[in-house]
């Protein structure tokens, strides 16, 4: 019987597919807080049979998924991690024994999260799958620290960046960004920060440009620490700042203090 607590989401999705057996979701599990998973994500984890989730999924989302075998393949900056193949051959496999898989992700699956080489693997593989989109960390975060990531006569555009990457095909052009004049959200900025720092400012920026550090983005341990371009690097050792954070780069920054 069709417990009560969910009757209403259960009429909200009574048309949309149902997770069967031998197919694979790819998941965003959202910027933390269980709160803002969607209402997809959440039937599809009371339907799934294996989770195969990351590090920055908090266990209460893992909890949801009370009849899945739960699968870790957590990826940490600086930390011995699971190849990207063997989670593409691991998904594979599980639908291949006929599983209802959910491949959860922090945020949203295909931005900065691989979802999209999973997908190329589960296609290449036949292996049906779905897109189950999240709240982005870059846009939930922002929000809950009180920073709209878009005002009028302050921007017109928002650009998401990784800092993670520090040579690859991949790297940012920082000084391109930078000459855009338009506010920057950066995700794992903190391995590269220098290097981002130095590239932005030569790039145009002003060392005062309003920037802020958002850690443990909508967690009841977040916290938002504003400073400036010029002054990321010396803020972040002083305020001990640690993953998973944003960095957050603009002119939408210095609302904050009257939002």
């Amino acid at each position: 019987m069709t417990s009560p607590n969910f009757f209403a989401i259960d009429k909200l999705l009574a048309n949309k597919p149902r997770l069967k057996a031998g197919h694979v979701w790819l998941a965003g599990a959202g910027p933390g807080d269980p709160a803002l998973l969607t209402l997809e994500v959440l039937q599809a984890l009371r339907e799934a049979d294996a989770l195969v989730h990351d590090a920055l999924v908090s266990p209460e989302i893992v909890a949801v998924a009370e009849q899945a075998e739960k699968l870790f393949v957590g990826k940490r900056g600086g930390r011995l991690s699971i190849p990207q193949s063997d989670i593409n051959a691991l998904l594979i496999r599980l639908a291949r024994e006929g599983r209802k898989v959910v491949r959860l992700k922090g945020g949203h699956p295909t931005v900065f999260a691989r979802g999209g080489e999973e997908a190329e693997a589960l296609v290449a593989a036949g292996v049906p799958y779905r897109v189950l989109p999240g709240i982005t960390s870059a846009f939930g975060g922002p929000a809950s620290a009180g920073i709209p990531v878009t005002m009028r006569g302050v921007n017109g555009t928002i650009i998401l960046a990784t800092g993670f990457a520090a040579v690859s095909d991949d790297r940012p052009n920082w000084r391109t960004l930078a000459a855009t004049g338009q506010p920057i959200v950066i995700y794992m900025g903190l391995t590269h920060l220098a290097e981002t720092v130095s590239e932005l400012l030569s790039g145009g920026l002003a060392p005062e440009t309003p920037a802020a550090f958002i850690e443990n983005a909508t967690l009841p341990n977040e916290r938002t620490v504003a400073t400036t371009l010029g002054q990321l690097g010396s803020t972040a050792t002083a305020e001990n700042i640690v993953s998973p954070s944003l960095v957050v780069v603009g002119g939408v920054v210095a609302l904050r203090d009257r939002l």
